[in-house]
């Protein structure tokens, strides 16, 4: 009995994984289309979600059966726990996939006013968060969630800053107010990736120490949105 539930554990824990890299995917697809201006790839990643969304339904039923029929206890429950938060952080960073895809659809009929060089960097530093995230959760890497969650803070200080450089944009053209606006709400997404990521690096830790780090303080300066 004990085997068959860890080869249960072993299958959710590489659905899981599947899953990230799926979503890794969607990120990185949504992206490529919007620098290309490229709205039938666009349109590609909206359609895509609904494998993402019955991954996370498959993957919750099978968190949950375990949990109700095999009673873990320890460190095989803390990993079911944090499966289920992973696999909701993942589906949430899918979401954030398709929002840019769909301004990347709205974008690719208009001339941009600037070059992609803040969000193509932005998109980077979220997709190696996601990505290192992962590996800690796989690697049951402590070390490397612990960077995953410290560099949160380089996309929070990147969408502040090109926010403040969209509002002079605005205030001096306000021909380009739709499409800045448009800019901010992608840049807001890649953040949001990054937290949502860090929700990931936290379960890693979660799942190797039994240690909550949420809600610890971290020092003065340091700012991490919860998702």
């Amino acid at each position: 009995m004990k085997e068959h539930f860890s080869e249960l554990l072993e299958r959710l824990r590489r659905d899981l994984i599947t899953m990230g890299a799926e979503v890794e995917a969607q990120i990185a697809h949504a992206v490529e289309a919007l620098v290309e201006g490229d709205a039938e790839k666009a349109q590609v990643v909206i359609a895509r979600d609904s494998v993402i969304n019955e991954m996370e339904n498959r993957i919750e039923e099978q968190a949950i059966h375990l949990l109700a029929t095999q009673q873990p206890v320890a460190v095989d429950l803390r990993l079911l726990v944090a499966a289920l938060k992973i696999n909701s952080d993942l589906e949430r960073i899918g979401d954030h996939a398709v929002n840019i895809a769909q301004s990347a659809e709205r974008l690719s009929r208009s001339r941009m006013f600037k070059p992609w060089v803040d969000i193509p960097h932005m998109a980077d530093v979220a997709r190696g968060m996601l990505k290192d995230a992962l590996d800690s959760f796989v690697r049951r890497d402590v070390q490397l969630a612990q960077e995953v969650c410290e560099r949160d803070d380089v996309l929070d200080m990147k969408n502040r800053s090109l926010i403040r450089e969209l509002l002079t944009y605005m205030a001096e053209n306000p021909a380009v107010i739709t499409r800045s606006i448009e800019i901010m709400t992608l840049s807001k997404n890649l953040e949001r990736v990054g937290d949502l990521a860090t929700n990931i690096a936290e379960e890693a830790i979660f799942i190797v120490e039994g240690r909550n780090i949420k809600h610890s303080p971290r020092p003065p300066g340091e700012h991490h949105e919860q998702a």
